[in-house]
């Protein structure tokens, strides 16, 4: 599958700046979401190929948008690369559970999120 459109869900402008500034240099289209609401919304409207979540968001969290998600007909075929602050095991066992590809701890290291992409294509 190639990935060519990607979903950025994060409530951090700064968080949405810097992961939409790696992925367009890439060649990305990067669209992006304020809220797991809004990210659920938007991933069914726009169908990308790849979802970039946080977890920690007010309202619906990234682990509820997720499994919002992965588990709507329309959208389970969308993968989800979960990229948060909780680094512990147990919160990546529970994001796997929720139905993410992957996890990835902040602060974001830029070769190792273009390497969880390239291993999703």
């Amino acid at each position: 599958m190639a990935i060519r459109k990607i979903l950025v869900v994060d409530d951090s402008a700064t968080e949405r700046h810097i992961v939409g500034e790696i992925l367009t240099r890439q060649g990305y289209e990067v669209s992006f979401a304020e809220s797991g609401e809004m990210g659920v919304s938007k991933a069914r409207q726009d169908m990308p190929d790849l979802v970039i979540m946080d977890v920690v968001m007010p309202g619906l969290n990234g682990f509820q948008a997720t499994r919002a998600i992965t588990k709507d007909p329309e959208t389970a075929k969308i993968p989800v690369i979960l990229c948060t602050t909780k680094d512990q095991e147990t919160d990546k066992i529970w994001g796997m559970r929720q139905g993410a590809k992957d996890y990835l701890v902040k602060p974001i290291n830029a070769a190792e999120l273009l390497g969880k992409i390239a291993a999703l294509a």
